[in-house]
C-alpha cells in the first residue's frame, strides 16, 4: 500500500515561508496525481492545490493562488508545497494525498491515500 510522508511545517510568523514536502518510500509516485489538503480546527479538509502526474498540470485555490507553488521531482519521489506570504489563516494541518490517475483535482474524497499530516501554524 502507498505510504505518503508529509515534513516540512513548523510555527512561522505572518509574511514567513514554509516548504513542505511529500514523500512516497516503497512506491514510485510517477503515475500518481498528488493533492495538498488542510484542516483547520472546526474546519472541514479543503484542497489547497495539486498537481498532476506528469507535473505538466497544476490547480490551486483561490485562497492560495499567488503565495504557494507546488511542484514535483519524480527522481525524488517527492512532491513540495512552497508557501510564502503566510497568513494565520493559513494555519491548519496539511495533508498530501496521491491519486492513480494523470490529472488531479481538489476534492478530498477522491484520493485513496493520505499521508499523517503535518502541522503549520502561522502567528507572532
Amino acid at each position: 500500500q502507498l505510504q505518503l510522508v508529509e515534513s516540512g511545517g513548523g510555527l512561522v510568523q505572518p509574511g514567513g515561508s514554509l516548504r513542505l514536502s511529500c514523500a512516497a518510500s516503497e512506491f514510485t509516485l510517477d503515475y500518481y496525481a498528488i493533492g495538498w489538503f488542510r484542516q483547520a480546527p472546526g474546519k472541514e479538509r479543503e484542497g489547497v492545490s495539486c498537481i498532476s502526474s506528469s507535473g505538466g498540470s497544476t490547480n490551486y485555490a483561490d485562497s492560495v493562488k499567488g503565495r504557494f507553488t507546488i511542484s514535483r521531482d519524480n527522481a525524488k519521489n517527492t512532491v513540495y508545497l512552497h508557501m510564502n506570504s503566510l497568513k494565520p489563516e493559513d494555519t491548519a494541518i496539511y495533508y498530501c494525498a496521491a491519486l492513480l490517475f494523470r490529472l488531479c483535482n481538489l476534492i478530498p474524497p477522491d484520493y485513496p491515500y493520505w499521508g499523517q499530516g503535518t502541522q503549520v501554524t502561522v502567528s507572532s
